[in-house]
């Protein structure tokens, strides 16, 4: 039986439904990725407290086109030259962040886009912030794959 581990805030929401997935590594791979670019934590209290998550400020920042490089880390200089290519980041954690765990990459995915032999889909859902709209729909058992806590611990 494996049971709910990890860290709030880097845990895919399928965790709520009980659904173990190939895909809860990209998810947290996704929040990590965009904390390394943002320069901040995924809560962080030393913000303004509508600030304080940071999936919130992102959701907004996607939906008010053009202000995604307000969200780059302004003490890192080279984040800040780079400007193009963190925001290309951004857009591959938002695709490991879809709330629909059938929309997330694998992480070998994730390697392939890092390496440019891949891009990231389009098309993307940027409601980070109410899983109960995309809560993903599970119907046939063929759409899961059935995975042991050994190999999913383990690696790949």
């Amino acid at each position: 039986m494996t049971t709910i581990k990890g860290t709030p805030g880097y845990i895919a929401p399928e965790w709520r439904t009980s659904i173990i997935t190939e895909k809860l590594d990209a998810y947290s791979f996704g929040i990590v990725q965009l904390e390394i670019l943002c320069g901040r934590k995924i809560f962080d209290r030393y913000q303004l407290e509508e600030s304080w998550y940071l999936l919130p400020v992102f959701q907004e920042c996607w939906e008010q086109q053009g202000t995604l490089l307000d969200m780059v880390d302004r003490h890192s200089e080279d984040m800040q030259v780079r400007n193009t290519e963190v925001v290309d980041m951004m857009n591959v954690a938002a695709w490991c962040l879809q709330t629909n765990f059938k929309r997330r990459p694998s992480l070998s995915s994730v390697v392939k886009i890092l390496k440019g032999g891949m891009n990231v889909e389009s098309n993307l859902d940027y409601n980070f912030t109410d899983p109960r709209i995309q809560e993903p729909a599970v119907g046939d058992e063929k759409d899961l794959t059935r995975l042991s806590s050994f190999l999913l611990s383990g690696p790949r």
